[in-house]
């Protein structure tokens, strides 16, 4: 038996993979700004899964919640890093007031909850899980900040994979594509100012037009999470769906001709004999 701590778990993926690690027989301490979203998840799990409120973004609140999941289960042994949302729009558009709090989640949230959860995981060890995305992968028009948040993501994983391996601790990237939750409905929020300059490159019409059309299937998306948690081999990286796949393929194919078509050149900026 698992003990997950879940942050995010209002909706989208955090939901269901708390519902999901529950109905196996783990133990879930599920996590959301407004507990009152949430409460109701826990009712037919006696106990197995609990419900506490969070902010990610305040790290006395990521403290608590951690201290009271020791308090009650001993501890956990999967953490899964999942609030965030996007902002769309040109990176002209964007204003501080926008930009600044959907790094204040995506990134420092998630730095602040794997801060708290450390000393935790350093004692039992496990799994860390970054919800990333393919926007984490390869940046597009339109989504710049979001794809700064998932990049972000990217790198803090990397490192802490690194940095945690001598104490048994794995880290697993999540790099999902677009799948069929509420997360175009609800968590993208749009840059209140559209400058016709950018009318054709930002896509601002990508929520509309996808929304509830997604090739993905969450459900399925939660049961290889699970799986991946489970085995001995999991990769660091795991791309979701087969647009993730494709953007990560052409991702690899976009650098591997930049790095090989200036190879000679950036090679000699070395100093000779080096």
């Amino acid at each position: 038996m698992r003990t997950w701590f879940i942050t995010g778990c209002s909706s989208g993926f955090g939901h269901r993979l708390a519902l999901a690690a529950a109905r196996r027989g783990d133990q879930v301490i599920a996590t959301a700004r407004d507990v009152r979203t949430i409460a109701a998840m826990a009712e037919p799990f006696a106990g197995r899964l609990i419900t506490l409120p969070m902010d990610v973004t305040d790290s006395a609140a990521a403290r608590a919640a951690v201290a009271k999941a020791v308090e009650i289960f001993g501890g956990f042994d999967v953490l899964v890093n999942n609030a965030g949302y996007a902002l769309f729009g040109a990176i002209e558009e964007g204003t501080p007031e926008e930009y600044r709090p959907l790094f204040e989640v995506n990134v420092f949230g998630l730095i602040e909850t794997t801060r708290a959860a450390l000393p935790v995981l350093r004692r039992s060890g496990g799994t860390i899980v970054n919800m990333s995305s393919g926007a984490g992968i390869a940046g597009r028009g339109g989504g710049g900040y979001y794809h700064a948040t998932k990049f972000a993501v990217e790198g803090i994983s990397e490192a802490l994979a690194d940095e945690l391996t001598p104490f048994g601790i794995r880290v697993l990237i999540v790099e999902p594509g677009p799948f069929r939750t509420d997360f175009l409905g609800r968590s993208i929020a749009m840059t209140a100012r559209q400058m016709p300059e950018y009318a054709a490159s930002s896509r601002r019409h990508y929520r509309d037009t996808n929304d509830g059309h997604q090739a993905g299937d969450p459900d399925k998306a939660v049961a290889v999470i699970v799986a991946a948690v489970d085995a001995e081999d999991a990769p660091l990286h795991l791309p979701l769906g087969g647009a993730a796949h494709a953007i990560a393929e052409r991702k690899l194919a976009a650098f591997r001709h930049d790095i090989d078509s200036w190879r000679d050149l950036t090679l000699a900026t070395d100093f000779d004999g080096a």
